[in-house]
């Protein structure tokens, strides 16, 4: 049966909105571009990487990433907050063009997005008063440390510290962290988010990272299919690599440097 022209038109109208379409879905770079605007997820309950301020501004070290590949790709930043639950989904709806919050790399998330290059360390670490010298694992002995019960921290640290590391162990990080802050003990080993937490809510206390238990890092989230977004966002994180920016966000918002974070492919 040979078809109408009212059906080639509408066979034609339809190809072309497909066409349009997929377009679009390749074009986030190109749309920036042009509008001259960034929309990027952020957390802001999460310190040190994003937080609102006294000046009920947020700030952090992913507030601060984000704010770098805005300003070099000349756009003007939208920040969009998100939580742990909705960061990935708001990108993939395209409610926003990357998402920047402390996302690490797994199997599972790598089949809904895309990944760049890492931009920062996510780690464990040992907290304890700027007064006390802890430069190495040995400075642990006879040390009193608040962990959380069956805590990863506990378990890496048993295999580097000293044999007279005393563990006070609480229900939850919540409670390892108010035993610390009390006095209870001397040092606390948690996670960077939180020490950062902690830090923020008693700077009486004067904390800060000494030592690294584990390494985990952030990369910028990148909707499946924007391969030109994702290749310019790696060229600004290795530029700031290079040229020493990343080592010095971090240091600023974790305590230490970024170091060697790994590069996708």
């Amino acid at each position: 049966m040979t078809p109408t022209r009212r059906q080639l038109t509408l066979a034609l109208a339809a190809a072309a909105l497909l066409g349009g379409t997929a377009a679009h879905a390749q074009n986030a770079l190109e749309k920036i571009q042009q509008t001259k605007t960034i929309k990027i997820a952020v957390p802001t309950d999460y310190p040190p990487y994003g937080f609102v301020g006294l000046d009920l501004k947020p700030q952090g070290l992913d507030v601060a990433m984000a704010e770098l590949i805005a300003q070099q790709m000349g756009a003007k930043l939208q920040m969009v907050p998100v939580t742990s639950a909705n960061r990935i989904p708001y990108l993939q709806t395209k409610q926003v063009d990357l998402v920047i919050s402390t996302l690490g790399k797994n199997p599972d998330r790598l089949k809904v997005i895309d990944f760049t290059h890492a931009y920062a360390p996510f780690f464990q670490g040992v907290y304890a008063p700027k007064a006390m010298q802890v430069k190495s694992f040995d400075d642990l002995a006879g040390k009193t440390i608040a962990v959380a019960k069956g805590a990863m921290e506990e378990q890496e640290l048993a295999k580097v510290g000293p044999a007279s590391m005393q563990f006070k162990r609480y229900e939850d990080q919540a409670a390892s962290t108010a035993a610390f802050v009390a006095g209870q003990t001397q040092v606390i080993a948690t996670s960077v988010s939180n020490a950062g937490l902690m830090m923020q809510k008693n700077p009486q206390l004067g904390a800060e990272y000494k030592l690294l238990i584990k390494d985990s890092p952030n990369f910028v989230g990148v909707a499946k299919g924007e391969d030109a977004l994702r290749a310019k966002v790696n060229e600004i994180i290795l530029a700031a690599k290079k040229d020493g920016t990343l080592d010095a966000m971090s240091k600023k918002w974790l305590g230490r440097p970024a170091g060697d974070l790994p590069l996708t492919e």
